[in-house]
């Protein structure tokens, strides 16, 4: 991230420590390094290896700091490790430009890698397709039957599944479970563990259980490296006007051989983040409010985790506050034909994500 008074100055956000397994692949760090935060270390390496840069380092999330914050630099770059927290930044940008501040528009270079597969695309916000236009592009996460993981595993993972989604609960109550926090990852990989012994089920390891719950697919640091300097080719582009920018996906496949390719992903118009259109959704006659809810989470172009629902003349359904979410639960079990008029838009809104996304519904 770079601010808009220095080329030099850049301020860099990670929330984790440094981890041994880390070391094969992030090249800024050291055995010594262990434990430390990711942020500084970086920033003290950087600014000992390249006289006159400053790197300001934050420990924690993106979602920590404000608008200001972001309004302050000239670009942003993102390596990330987490669908929503791309989404969250994405959406965070697009909600900063103003059609009066040309400098409230704050370019995004995103860069991503899966095992041999890589990309990296620049999002100009409300100029060109933004990350939650491109969703549908996304692999669906892999889903286990509740019936399968509480009552007949065959899998490590079905073990883990169980841990995390049907124990954790009943144990800890409303408690949420932090898959950062090594002492509730311990926690699931022994119970996990346990639940596998159970069954006479092999395989669940400490990394699995990570893997499972936080859904991590293994790095490989020849293709981290190619991402990671395509971002920086178009961060220097940019930053310089030196050369035309990427425009605006660069794809890498390392499955079989090595291949790439760049492509435009067009804007969508019924974008809940850069759109501004209604997205049309027909149902049935007999759908009832909590079903649309799971319909609009598992739907691979929206994926909203916790919707609310509103429209212009009643609350159908909010996640808080509390008192709110009590007064408008009995909704859920409600039609939707009963309580929405043919044609009529509901407005959706998430707690984890700054989007608003309206539906007009059909029914059939």
């Amino acid at each position: 991230m770079k601010p808009k008074f220095s080329l030099l100055d850049i301020h860099v956000i990670d929330m984790d420590t440094i981890d041994i397994s880390n070391l094969n692949r992030q090249f800024l760090f050291r055995q010594k390094d262990v434990g430390k935060p990711k942020a500084t270390v970086a920033a003290e390496f950087i600014m000992n290896r390249v006289p006159g840069v400053k790197v300001t380092p934050y420990f924690g999330k993106i979602q920590d700091k404000g608008d200001d914050y972001y309004l302050q630099f000239h670009l942003i770059i993102c390596g990330l490790d987490s669908v929503e927290a791309r989404r969250w930044i994405n959406a965070t940008l697009v909600n900063l430009v103003d059609p009066e501040n040309p400098e409230s528009l704050k370019p995004l270079i995103d860069g991503g890698t899966e095992g041999f597969k890589g990309q990296a695309r620049v999002i100009l916000p409300t100029i060109t397709s933004c990350y939650e236009c491109s969703l549908d592009m996304l692999n669906k996460p892999t889903a286990f039957p509740i019936c399968t993981i509480a009552n007949t595993p065959r899998l490590p993972e079905h073990c883990i599944e169980w841990a995390s989604v049907l124990e954790w609960p009943r144990v800890h109550g409303d408690k949420k479970m932090d898959t950062d926090d090594p002492e509730h990852i311990g926690w699931l990989y022994n119970t996990a563990a346990a639940r596998a012994k159970e069954f006479k089920i092999e395989g669940v390891t400490w990394s699995l259980t990570q893997g499972v719950v936080k859904n991590i697919i293994p790095a490989i640091a020849s293709t981290n490296a190619i991402i990671a300097a395509s971002c920086c080719n178009e961060a220097f582009k940019i930053a310089t006007s030196s050369a035309a920018y990427l425009n605006n996906y660069f794809m890498l496949i390392g499955t079989e051989g090595i291949y790439s390719y760049t492509f435009e992903h067009e804007k969508r118009n019924d974008c809940p983040v850069c759109g501004g259109e209604a997205l049309d959704m027909t149902v049935n006659f007999d759908t009832t409010v909590e079903q649309l809810m799971e319909m609009l989470m598992d739907n691979q172009s929206i994926q909203i985790k916790k919707p609310s629902l509103s429209t212009p003349t009643r609350q159908l359904y909010l996640q808080g506050p509390p008192q709110v979410e009590e007064a408008t639960r009995p909704n859920l079990e409600k039609k939707l034909s009963d309580l929405v008029p043919e044609d009529e838009e509901i407005n959706v809104t998430s707690t984890t994500i700054p989007l608003r996304l309206t539906l007009r519904i059909h029914y059939a």
